[in-house]
């Protein structure tokens, strides 16, 4: 037990230099501990994009490209959906609430929805929460808009601000709808979904845009028509792009998906959100992993760095070793020693780690949270993060076992001398 004070006392000894690898490792460690709570929260809240939605609507296609299209605002839909569809299709007897999505327009490079009150109600996201106005309400008016938090920021518009949306979902549009301009009636809190670079609109609100459009461009010949006299037409749509549906039990999921896969009027298909997320995440997960494996590398370099340290230190310490041999400690003593310290940097930047890992967390949550809309919440280290500080502790007594074993046979050469 004398080998512990002992250890402690040469590190006292070389403060400064044990210092120095105690922090490399602290800051590696926080690193690593950090990396791995960003990447798990990061991937719950990627599968919270969407909650409580039991499935996703839409022409047939594949199932990543509708949820790409219908939730993340990603590219474009191949065909659209009647009306009458999504009308059948809601008045399905196990199917409790419907929200049609019309896309297609934009706003200096923003998306651009067009659906129903009912998507402020129902649409969930995390772990099942609700959207939220900071400001304002839902679309009454014809022209009313609400607009996510992102697009608040980014382009400083507050309730009452006029935008003029834009034919196509590019970034630059040759083609604007300025003849009928939107007013901001509600903005949304931050949520860290497309919901905050989104644009939403009535459905009427987007046919009221097209009114005087055929086959995707002004009618050519006719005579517009302005913003006043779309209110006294009918803008029930004809197609919408999808539509969320919520079902009164989880049980009945597959069997409404099966009859909307077998749907006689057009072909149309119904994908799990769940299922969906997951397969994409299993095509974005390549960069997760190769965030991982680097904060992996960067604790070993502070490893390594410990391992040099001492190395660095054998030379120096000789007259050392040759005192505590020359007092009756034994090549085993010297050993431990050198194994013992080893450990205890290791374990001491592991603890500060920790410790730095949770200061940073607790300064950079609110930070996080208002900008990204993903919360951290500050918990004990769960099963595998003990698992990785344990791989590390080991990791490093294994390295100490390096410079431990050169004091040993040194410690072997001078006792030999010693004795001749």
């Amino acid at each position: 037990m004398y080998l512990f004070p002992l250890a402690l006392r040469s590190l006292l000894n070389r403060r400064f230099s044990a210092l120095l690898t105690v922090l490399a490792i602290a800051l590696s460690v926080t690193l690593l501990l950090g990396v791995e709570k960003i990447r798990n929260e990061a991937r719950a809240s990627f599968a919270g994009t969407i909650s409580g939605t039991d499935l996703i609507v839409g022409p047939r296609t594949g199932s990543v490209q509708l949820l790409l299209y219908s939730v993340f605002r990603i590219g474009n839909a191949t065909s659209n959906m009647r009306w009458d569809s999504y009308q059948r299709v809601a008045q399905h007897p196990r199917v409790d609430w419907a929200v049609p999505i019309s896309l297609g327009d934009s706003h200096r490079g923003f998306k651009v929805m067009g659906t129903t009150g009912d998507y402020f109600k129902h649409f969930r996201h995390g772990r099942d929460r609700a959207l939220l106005f900071t400001e304002g309400r839902a679309f009454d008016d014809l022209y009313d808009t609400v607009i996510g938090a992102d697009i608040a920021r980014e382009l400083n518009y507050q309730l009452g601000s006029e935008l003029v949306l834009a034919h196509g979902t590019g970034a630059v549009s040759f083609v604007e709808h300025a003849d009928k301009p939107f007013r901001v009636s509600g903005i949304l809190g931050k949520t860290g979904t497309p919901v905050d670079r989104t644009i939403h609109i009535s459905l009427e609100g987007m046919e009221a845009l097209h009114v005087d459009w055929q086959q995707g461009m002004p009618a050519r010949g006719a005579a517009s028509v302005d913003a006043e006299q779309a209110r006294s037409l009918d803008l029930t749509p004809t197609t919408i792009t999808a539509m969320l549906l919520g079902l009164d039990s989880r049980v009945a999921t597959f069997a409404v998906q099966r009859d909307i896969n077998r749907f006689p009027d057009e072909p149309l298909m119904a994908v799990l959100p769940g299922v969906a997320l997951q397969e994409l995440w299993s095509l974005l997960g390549v960069a997760e992993q190769a965030l991982f494996i680097v904060s992996v590398f960067v604790v070993l370099t502070g490893l390594v760095g410990m391992l040099t340290a001492i190395l660095a230190s054998l030379n120096e310490r000789r007259r050392e070793m040759a005192i505590l041999r020359s007092v009756g400690a034994r090549p085993r003593h010297v050993f431990g020693l050198l194994l013992l310290e080893a450990a205890g940097l290791a374990l001491a930047g592991i603890l500060l780690g920790l410790g730095l890992m949770y200061l940073a967390m607790w300064l950079a949550q609110p930070v996080i949270l208002s900008h990204y809309g993903l919360f951290i919440p500050i918990t004990a280290p769960g099963l595998w993060d003990w698992s990785l500080l344990g791989a590390i502790l080991l990791a490093a007594i294994i390295m100490g076992c390096v410079p431990a074993w050169r004091a040993y046979r040194q410690s072997l050469i001078d006792g030999l001398s010693i004795r001749t």
